[in-house]
């Protein structure tokens, strides 16, 4: 993303200059994931320096054909294994590394659906665990008192209804997703490039970042104390850390704004 398009990955200020067989482009990024380490680095922009902030293409460049300033601290709540600082960016190379085609194309048929299925998976399986730790302990509770029901049980059933709904959902949008694939270019691109697949996909990141977080608090509170120490095999601090960042990257907000512009215009199948 990049400063001035607040988080918008669709919009872009910045455009790519091309001169001949040659381009270069500057970007003044919010975030950049990994980008110190990584041996290349795609970039979206403008088109154009006369294009609309929603004609982007991507650009590729290769590590020794660009550089980095002012790089950023990632220091976060949670999100361990991430890296995503601010920096400035500028590279150059050769006017063939723009890759073909719009930004919106590549969006759409690749990088929205692999994330955001990838992504509440990836939630599904923090929540998964919480709860599988509150099971753990309602089960020890159980075996104090034989031939009783714990209290907390219920709360664990009901918890355990969110976390079947939750996995359904990916994974539906996941086979749903290859099955599209598998049919060939042209079938997939018209359904993934429609408004109907758009808020789908929008809904699945919306509603699995949402759950997640519930489930590891409702988990929280079947445990009690045990889960909130970090010194016992019952903790859900580090569930707790990193789920909290899945309505956030990307924000939910932002997201719900743009489904509500489709919803004007979307006519139910």
């Amino acid at each position: 993303s990049e400063n001035g398009t607040f988080g918008d990955t669709r919009s872009s200020i910045c455009a790519v200059e091309i001169d001949g067989d040659r381009m270069k482009l500057a970007k003044d990024a919010t975030t950049m994931s990994y980008g110190e380490h990584a041996d290349a680095q795609l970039v979206t922009c403008r088109r154009a320096a006369d294009a609309a902030a929603s004609d982007q293409v991507l650009v590729l460049f290769e590590k020794g054909n660009y550089t980095l300033s002012d790089i950023g601290v990632w220091d976060t709540l949670g999100m361990r294994g991430t890296c995503s600082p601010g920096a400035k960016f500028a590279g150059h190379g050769a006017a063939a590394q723009i890759v073909p085609g719009a930004f919106a194309d590549s969006s759409a048929l690749t990088m929205v659906p692999y994330s955001h299925i990838l992504w509440s998976a990836l939630w599904w399986g923090i929540a998964s665990d919480a709860v599988a730790r509150a099971a753990l302990f309602v089960r020890g509770e159980a075996r104090k008192k034989p031939g009783t029901v714990p209290p907390n049980a219920n709360k664990l059933a009901r918890v355990h209804v969110e976390l079947q709904s939750m996995r359904h959902n990916w994974e539906s949008c996941a086979v749903e997703f290859d099955e599209l694939v598998a049919e060939g270019p042209e079938a997939a691109t018209n359904t993934l490039t429609s408004i109907g697949w758009a808020l789908r996909m929008n809904q699945l990141k919306m509603s699995c970042s949402e759950m997640a977080p519930r489930m590891v608090h409702e988990a929280l509170q079947i445990i009690g104390i045990m889960a909130y120490k970090n010194d016992t095999k019952f903790s859900v601090g580090r569930h707790y850390r990193d789920v909290l960042s899945a309505s956030l990257m990307v924000s939910n907000e932002r997201i719900a704004g743009k489904s509500a512009s489709m919803l004007l215009v979307f006519k139910d199948d």
